[in-house]
């Protein structure tokens, strides 16, 4: 099987195992540095992590700890972020950039303990530090606990492709802003999970996964000897936006002597790359696997309520620079229409410390100006967000249900969103403006998937359910303190 892909920053890897004792300590050096790439036809310099791109990958236990030493080698500022791993009660090296730490300068370091507690399956690692997770990226790979083993049929191996065999594919999407239809030609898919946890195994013949997201898929090499192409494009639910239209492929190359069917290898059918149908189908078709060996707890009494709106807004440009958003102005990302303003120091050290002025707590529940938040032809005065920086406080252990809702201002776009810290539960999505009488209704509350990365459909709504119980300040019990940040933390 030859899996390189080469277009849209998918990462593949299949089935590896490794052995050594319960609840291991691990150690991996990270030394962020330039290094000169070709790809298609064209070098550059590029930052790396040990030379490689993709990145080193970390292979584990669940609940093992990893302790990542990160030299930078860099000219640039840098922070690593675990995507996906909870990280509980010791958030200090979550890693994205003056939230939880100050970055990593060049030519100091920072030794990244990484808890594993119960993520199982495929997640990943990248910069969090402005455009650098275009380059600086690769899988976190966690596999069952030993005495354990996966709840589907175990995978027989890795490469090459043998007739009858089946096989583990752990799928990142990489990209930095779109979605991607993956699919193998003449074979149907199964997905067994996404995001760190298991689902209840569903055939596909194509695959949808969002930016940062991870899906594992089950590969059964049961079609006649020959070469098959996998191929993966972007998803754009704007039909009238401009983006790249490239197609990426690798070939499923099988076994043994026979004579190809044809002089190229078979291709895959992807949808058109608008169809939002196809995409809502694939994600609407993940569930919990909720068995007895892997359950799950949804929250059904919720104690706080949030919505929050996410827009594309437009600022104005920079003096003596060029824009590109409309009437010359730069676009700018928000939710409840408030942008978020960079600190010059931690949000998280800050309020550790109770150091004030870094950031407000006022950040709205809900929007603060209610609009028909889809319809086209929104009033320009819409666009124009607030620049702070604020955040939503939440009490230990409460349970929160958040509805995500896509806009039309400027460029309705699909918003990929991730929480950093928990994973959650995604009870709902729709099309239109989420309405709680109407839509509450239908909500999964028996095995809603599990997952920590979703994308909001343009102009749509997802609703999401969790446990805020991965504190950042000491409470009263053991399980609600915070453990102390390590001595080396980076200073800003």
């Amino acid at each position: 099987m030859k899996m390189s892909f080469q277009a849209l920053g998918f990462l593949l890897s299949t089935l590896a195992i490794i052995a050594h004792s319960q609840a291991a300590l691990l150690q991996y050096t990270f030394v962020v540095q330039e290094t000169n790439y070709t790809r298609l036809c064209t070098s550059k310099n590029i930052l790396t992590v040990n030379g490689e791109f993709p990145g080193p990958t970390i292979t584990a236990r669940r609940g093992d700890t990893v302790i990542v030493d990160v030299i930078n080698g860099g000219d640039h500022n840098i922070t690593i972020h675990w995507h996906g791993i909870k990280q509980p009660r010791y958030p200090w090296s979550d890693g994205p950039e003056f939230v939880t730490q100050c970055p990593i300068q060049p030519g100091a370091n920072f030794s990244q303990q990484v808890l594993l507690s119960d993520e199982e399956g495929t997640l990943w690692w990248h910069a969090h530090s402005d455009w650098s997770r275009a380059t600086i990226h690769g899988l976190f790979v966690i596999l069952p606990r030993l005495g354990t083993t996966y709840p589907f049929t175990q995978p027989d191996g890795e490469v090459p492709v043998v007739l009858g065999k089946t096989y583990l594919l752990r799928m990142v999407n990489a990209a930095m802003n779109n979605l991607a239809f993956f699919a193998v030609a003449n074979h149907t898919l199964t997905v067994v999970g996404t995001d760190g946890a298991y689902t209840k195994p569903f055939r596909s013949n194509v695959i949808t996964i969002s930016p940062g997201q991870t899906i594992d898929l089950l590969l059964q090499a049961n079609q006649p000897r020959d070469n098959y192409y996998m191929a993966a494009k972007l998803f754009s639910g704007q039909s009238s936006a401009a983006f790249d239209n490239t197609t990426t492929t690798a070939i499923v190359q099988y076994t043994g002597n026979f004579t190809p069917s044809s002089s190229s290898p078979v291709f895959p059918f992807l949808p058109v790359f608008d169809d939002r149908n196809a995409s809502a189908n694939f994600t609407g078709s993940l569930r919990s696997l909720a068995s007895a060996e892997h359950p799950i707890d949804v929250p059904l009494t919720i104690k706080r309520t949030l919505l929050y709106t996410l827009s594309i807004n437009t600022l104005p440009c920079a003096v003596n620079a060029t824009c590109e958003g409309p009437n010359g102005r730069r676009l700018s990302a928000s939710i409840n229409n408030i942008t978020f303003a960079m600190p010059t120091t931690s949000v998280l050290g800050a309020y550790y410390r109770g150091i004030n002025g870094v950031y407000g707590d006022d950040f709205p529940d809900v929007p603060p100006l209610k609009f028909n938040y889809t319809a086209t032809g929104l009033n320009r005065s819409l666009q124009t967000p607030d620049i702070r920086t604020e955040v939503t406080m939440l009490k230990h252990n409460e349970t929160v249900e958040l509805v995500f809702q896509g806009t039309n201002l400027v460029a309705g776009i699909d918003h990929p969103m991730h929480l950093h810290g928990h994973s959650f539960y995604v009870v709902g999505s729709g099309f239109g403006n989420f309405k709680r009488s109407r839509d509450s209704l239908n909500y999964n509350l028996v095995d809603p998937p599990l997952m920590q990365t979703i994308a909001v459909a343009q102009n749509g709504w997802t609703a999401i359910r969790f446990k805020a119980d991965n504190p950042v300040r000491n409470g009263k019990s053991a399980n609600a303190r915070v453990l102390p940040p390590p001595p080396d933390m980076p200073p800003c």
